[in-house]
């Protein structure tokens, strides 16, 4: 009696399973690019402000320690930079637009630092996650050059890992909009941008 009232599920089930298996892969509708260009809280705020990018997340990538703590990249000893990670919608803003929108919010000819801040961590760097974006960065980097006086000193590398930073790094002008930091650097060029 049970074997009979199993076989119409299990035929039930065996159809499903191969209409499942033929279905085409759902194609996603966000991608991510990764990009540093000194502290990381400054970039996450301006990168907010895009129509189309959906999420933005503070990290640390481009260097070889697993793991890292704000701390430790803080040292300059873990080759990592400060970066940002941007979730984006491609129907909405392309990676060429994100691109042109870093060379124009952070000084990609000052090696090591921006404004104030100084140290490996602080440099300007793309880090790519797919040939198509490594060959669109490349090509970017030469075009913004006409731009400025001095050599763009970007890094342009494939990321091999990015590990967010702890809680308290994320959102963080929106969470603390009259910190000293947020009021000197981050407001003028939020300010700037309108």
């Amino acid at each position: 009696m049970i074997r009979s009232r199993m076989k119409p599920f299990l035929l039930f089930l065996m159809m499903t399973t191969s209409l499942l298996a033929t279905q085409p892969e759902k194609i996603s509708s966000s991608t991510q690019a990764v990009f540093g260009g000194g502290c990381f809280w400054c970039l996450e705020a301006l990168f907010q402000t895009l129509p189309g990018v959906t999420h933005v997340q503070s990290g640390f990538a481009g260097g070889v320690m697993k793991h890292p703590t704000y701390e430790e990249v803080c040292t300059g000893q873990t080759g990592h930079a400060e970066v940002i990670e941007v979730t984006y919608d491609p129907k909405k803003i392309s990676y060429n637009q994100l691109l042109d929108f870093f060379w124009k919010v952070h000084d990609p000819t000052t090696l090591n630092r921006q404004g104030a801040d100084a140290g490996t961590q602080y440099r300007s760097i793309i880090l790519t996650t797919t040939p198509e974006q490594q060959r669109l960065a490349e090509l970017s980097k030469k075009k913004a050059q006409a731009g400025f006086k001095n050599p763009i000193v970007t890094e342009i590398k494939p990321l091999s890992a990015f590990y967010p930073a702890d809680i308290s790094h994320q959102d963080y002008y929106r969470s603390h909009p009259n910190a000293p930091y947020c009021r000197a650097v981050i407001a003028p060029k939020l300010e700037k941008l309108k």
